[in-house]
């Protein structure tokens, strides 16, 4: 019996909640929040800010990446998005995060340097091959030929 499309949804979103407490992924979304909130005080000012200290429209960046990293299919064992074979982002969030990042890259070294210092090292990582690589093979059986 398949189990009902709730609870697959539910073992779906505790599966991406248990994705986002491992250490490498949660140091790596404090990384990326830390960047958004230095290019939101440098070019949204004097905007109202959330709970995260960003703009509405940073914000929403935020909570996309923070979904990004939750499902993504390498898990704990994720290269830096920017080695990564697997392009996640939507093509308008990933310029997004190009741009935050050429601007807060440089200034997170001096706002919180273990976090870039890991986040560099993280960088010079080897990706692991892509999940699920060669499980499905679809090369012809050629032992029994179809016969006709």
């Amino acid at each position: 019996m398949d189990p009902s499309p709730i609870h697959r949804h539910t073992a779906g979103a505790a599966r991406r909640e248990a994705q986002l407490a491992a250490p490498r992924i949660t140091r790596e979304l404090k990384t990326i929040a830390a960047m958004l909130r230095i290019y939101c005080r440098d070019h949204h000012g004097a905007v109202a800010r959330g709970d995260a200290g960003v703009c509405a429209d940073c914000a929403a960046l935020l909570v996309y990446a923070r979904k990004r990293l939750a499902g993504c299919p390498y898990g704990a064992e994720k290269p830096t998005c920017v080695n990564c074979p697997i392009h996640c982002y939507g093509a308008r969030q990933r310029e997004a995060m190009r741009i935050v990042m050429r601007h807060a890259g440089p200034r997170v070294l001096w706002r919180h340097p273990l976090l870039a210092l890991a986040h560099l090292l993280d960088g010079r990582r080897r990706p692991p091959p892509k999940p699920n690589a060669g499980t499905g093979s679809k090369t012809a059986d050629t032992s029994n030929p179809p016969a006709g």
